[in-house]
């Protein structure tokens, strides 16, 4: 949620950085305010009030003393009159409080002034490339049909288990994806000083909102109902990404800044309505409804959110290098920035078997948009409760990640290498057919 101070204090600057997005988000900039000013107003109007009630109260007793109970009655009755207009001026005000909470819920966050500007993915300038696409002298398999060759994925049974967009690792494939998860958090926790989490797969809506996937994102994730109650449909959600359990297990406290800054990865599936998005239900692994991650979690005092922000960069990208993959990192432009994201890198890594690069980390420093959002605060050494940088990196996606593993490093029988990183969680150095 953006700073309603910000907003009140430099409304042109908010109006032109939401306006880089170019979504129309800055035409609300006038409505916050509209609102804003509406809400005290009625405050004003309140406070005069009592304070009118409170000068009431007091002739009351004066009068009281000199026994003028004829008068001291009338002004009672105006004390009531008084009350009940105070009354209802607070539920005026708490309306249009709510209301201007839900208007800025919905605004984006503004992007940093680094971020170039853009209207799509096209727009996203590569900042670096690490290592070279590897050269075949045979044409690359997909991983669809490595897969099945080799026994790693079972689509036809995944798909009627669960229907379109949902995956059945079996055998080498189970354990291939196992010992990623497995590498990703050693990594993560013993190099890079990560503390690991293994937070709830369902969280309440306040999480959600907490780090701006709800309101506007509402139709992209699942509900839970209990049993056959419709009642309880919508008390919790499976989680779409661990940023949304992880982000949020300091909301609602006021931390010690010496507290700061805490990193914790953790690992999860993750599921994934994708309403409306192209892709979901054919086969393999591109687009799927569930999924696996290992997920970046900082927060940071916001002097150090940025270069923490590189060494976030830095800790996804090292996984990709240790399994000899190639990629290249973007930094996203305006246009192409997620909601919450003041700035993000994302990491692309070829798959030769699709002729692309697939986006396997965001890594996003969302300043304290999400802390607002959730209430989390820091005491910092001069006394005053701030707001921290939040940031959030895939460390990395699983599913894009397998996909680019079996296709970069199959060979011309059909087989594929396991990088060694991985051979000690797998204790063989290749998966034949």
């Amino acid at each position: 949620m953006l700073d309603i101070k910000l907003i009140r204090e430099r409304p042109e600057f908010v109006r032109e950085r939401l306006a880089s997005r170019g979504a129309g988000d800055e035409a609300r900039v006038d409505e916050v305010l509209k609102l804003d000013e509406d809400r005290r107003r009625l405050l004003g109007e309140v406070e005069a009030l009592k304070a009118q009630r409170n000068r009431v109260s007091k002739e009351i007793g004066a009068l009281m003393g000199q026994k003028k109970l004829a008068e001291a009655e009338a002004r009672k009755q105006e004390t009531r009159a008084l009350g009940d207009r105070i009354a209802a001026l607070d539920r005026q005000a708490g309306e249009v409080d709510e209301a201007r909470r839900q208007l800025m819920l919905r605004m984006p966050n503004l992007p940093h002034e680094s971020v170039p500007r853009g209207r799509s993915a096209e727009d996203n300038p590569v900042v670096r490339v690490h290592g070279e696409k590897r050269p075949f002298d045979f044409k690359p398999r997909s991983h669809v049909e490595l897969c099945e060759k080799l026994g790693l994925v079972d689509f036809e049974r995944a798909t009627k288990l669960s229907g379109s967009g949902f995956v059945l690792y079996t055998g080498w494939g189970a354990r291939l994806e196992r010992a990623l998860i497995q590498f990703m958090l050693d990594l993560h926790t013993r190099e890079h000083g990560y503390t690991e989490a293994s937070p709830p797969f369902l969280v309440g809506p306040q999480c959600l909102e907490g780090v701006g996937q709800f309101p506007k994102f509402a139709d992209q994730y699942y509900a839970v109902q209990e049993g056959l109650d419709p009642a309880t449909l919508g008390r919790l959600y499976l989680i779409p990404t661990a940023e949304t359990p992880v982000a949020n297990i300091h909301r609602e406290e006021i931390l010690a800044e010496a507290q700061l800054p805490l990193n914790y990865c953790a690992y999860t599936p993750c599921f994934r309505g994708e309403a409306g998005a192209a892709g979901v239900g054919t086969r393999g692994l591109i687009r799927v409804h569930q999924f696996d991650k290992v997920e970046l979690i900082k927060i940071v005092r916001p002097e150090d959110g940025y270069a923490e922000h590189e060494k976030m960069l830095a800790h996804a990208e090292r996984v990709l290098q240790l399994l000899g993959l190639h990629y290249r990192v973007v930094l996203l432009c305006t246009g192409d920035l997620g909601f919450a994201s003041a700035r993000t890198y994302d990491i692309e890594v070829w798959a030769p078997g699709q002729g692309s690069y697939l986006e396997v980390s965001s890594v996003s420093n969302c300043e304290d948009f999400q802390s607002r959002r959730m209430n989390l605060r820091y005491k910092s050494a001069s006394g005053d409760n701030r707001h921290p940088h939040v940031l959030n990196g895939s460390g990395t996606a699983l599913a894009r990640c397998f996909v680019a593993l079996v296709e970069t490093l199959q060979q011309a029988d059909g087989s594929v290498i396991i990088p060694p990183a991985l051979q000690p969680y797998l204790q063989v150095e290749r998966i034949s057919p």
